[in-house]
């Protein structure tokens, strides 16, 4: 049995679950998945940068004029839709909610549920991987397993 942690953002969508329960071929796998809520104005800045990286000035405008919504709830909702999705494609999965300090709660399961590896899927953050903010670029120098950075197959 594989022991993966899967951090995210967001819902997976289909071809990211079929993505990560196939990276180790009929091996099983037990997920666990932390998701952060997103939403804060900081993130809402660098998500528009993003946009703008890629020429896509109406999503950067939209990040702008997009009201605040309960991003708990939201991420509540997301989590749920991303356990059942893993355990219909037939992998163990549970998973929580991260609210602050997303690295140490990350280097806190790893510990605590003797994970193999961790996989960071997220849509591309050009200007955090850039400088090496970026959740897995950070993540190499904290957990002591080995992360794999993959990027979402589409926006949810």
């Amino acid at each position: 049995m594989f022991t993966s942690v899967l951090m995210i953002e967001k819902a997976l969508t289909s071809a990211d679950v079929e993505f990560v329960t196939t990276l180790h071929g009929d091996e099983p796998v037990v997920f666990h998945v932390l998701l952060q809520p997103r939403g804060d104005q900081a993130d809402r800045l660098l998500r528009a940068i993003d946009d703008i990286a890629l020429g896509e000035l109406d999503e950067a405008a939209r990040e702008v004029a997009t009201p605040e919504t309960d991003a708990e709830a939201t991420a509540r909702q997301a989590l749920d839709v991303s356990l059942t999705a893993l355990r219909s494609a037939g992998s163990e999965a549970e998973g929580r909610l991260v609210e602050d300090h997303p690295l140490d709660a990350l280097k806190t399961l790893v510990d605590e549920v003797g994970a193999d590896e961790v996989i960071v899927l997220t849509d591309p953050h050009y200007v955090e991987e850039f400088f090496h903010r970026d959740w897995a670029s950070r993540a190499r120098h904290k957990v002591g397993v080995p992360v794999l950075k993959l990027f979402s197959h589409s926006k949810a």
